[in-house]
């Protein structure tokens, strides 16, 4: 079988509005290209499910729950997302990581059975033999729509025409964001084309430091530990290093250089790997963080964007 990677999509800065797109929740989860068999070969037998990462590896034997092939399907090649709901039922890609990697079969098949992936087919490449890159989006979508995914755990997710409205939703919702797609555009393996355009969201928070850290193997601050105020303490939400530049750290050494203190001020625990070489700082300075995603105990691709001398820890109390 040779090995399809997915067409990639560019990030945008509008929202396209015109009748010649159409718009998708983007999922946060694992891509992943999948292939029914029409006939056995020397590694699979006819009707068996075979699923590779966006890079192109091999990751069948991480999604058992998966590999039950949709009713009829024969000789087909689909892209999509595998994705597991947190306990907010939100797809998370943090349920899934664990799973990444796991290859002992008895934990595979725990894991599928405490949080069973669902794979979400947003488009058909292959049908029957048929090679179906060179159609337009419109037909392809048309093409998998019609398939029976009855009694397997593959889905179709819906596509909008009102891409604004969507982008709101999806916000509102803490989902990752959305994916306006051009209804002519064919499929490009490998490629990353403006055809598709992707739209994350980012939510901005306020959030106390805690502590920072210092480059590997330098002394330059490097990542802040910030954490929510709430009634009961300092809740600790997690480290922060994107958006810290030469400048940025050149600043923030100087400001947390006088509140050195001996004890972590959060009132939960850090863990290890983020505790390890941190130098605690009296909990006073406020920064703004940008992150994916609201209402997790920690912040998703946090950014930082800058110190709030307006605002105090005792400002943000309301906010938990």
């Amino acid at each position: 079988m040779s090995v399809l990677l997915p067409m990639l999509a560019t990030a945008g800065t509008h929202v396209p509005a015109s009748e010649e797109w159409r718009h998708e929740v983007k999922w946060d989860g694992v891509r992943a290209i999948g292939h029914v068999a029409r006939a056995a070969s020397a590694d699979r037998a006819a009707g068996a499910v075979t699923l590779t990462s966006r890079n192109g590896n091999r990751i069948t034997g991480a999604w058992p729950e998966l590999l039950e092939p949709p009713a009829g399907a024969d000789d087909i090649v689909v892209d999509g997302e595998i994705i597991a709901l947190n306990e907010r039922g939100v797809p998370d890609f943090r349920v899934l990581a664990e799973r990444i990697h796991v290859r002992k079969q008895t934990v595979v098949a725990r894991l599928a059975e405490r949080v069973p992936a669902t794979y979400m087919v947003f488009d058909l490449l292959r049908q029957g033999g048929e090679d179906l890159t060179g159609l337009p989006l419109v037909e392809r979508r048309k093409r998998l729509e019609q398939l029976d995914l009855g009694g397997s755990g593959w889905q179709v997710p819906a596509t909008y025409d009102d891409g604004a409205m969507l982008h709101q939703a999806t916000r509102s919702q803490g989902l990752e964001g959305i994916v306006s797609k051009r209804q002519d555009s064919t499929y490009r393996p490998g490629e990353r084309t403006s055809h598709w355009l992707k739209f994350a969201h980012r939510h901005r928070g306020s959030f106390v430091i805690g502590g920072w850290r210092p480059q590997t193997g330098g002394t330059h601050l490097a990542s802040l530990l910030v954490g929510q105020p709430t009634r009961d303490g300092l809740l600790y939400r997690g480290r922060v290093g994107s958006g810290i530049g030469v400048k940025q750290s050149r600043l923030l050494a100087g400001l947390v250089a006088p509140l050195t203190r001996t004890a972590s001020p959060f009132a939960d625990e850090v863990p290890r790997v983020d505790a390890r070489g941190t130098t605690w700082t009296e909990p006073v300075l406020v920064v703004d963080v940008d992150t994916h995603g609201v209402g997790y105990d920690r912040l998703r691709q946090p950014s930082f964007q800058g110190v709030r001398d307006d605002l105090t820890p005792d400002d943000l109390l309301g906010e938990a």
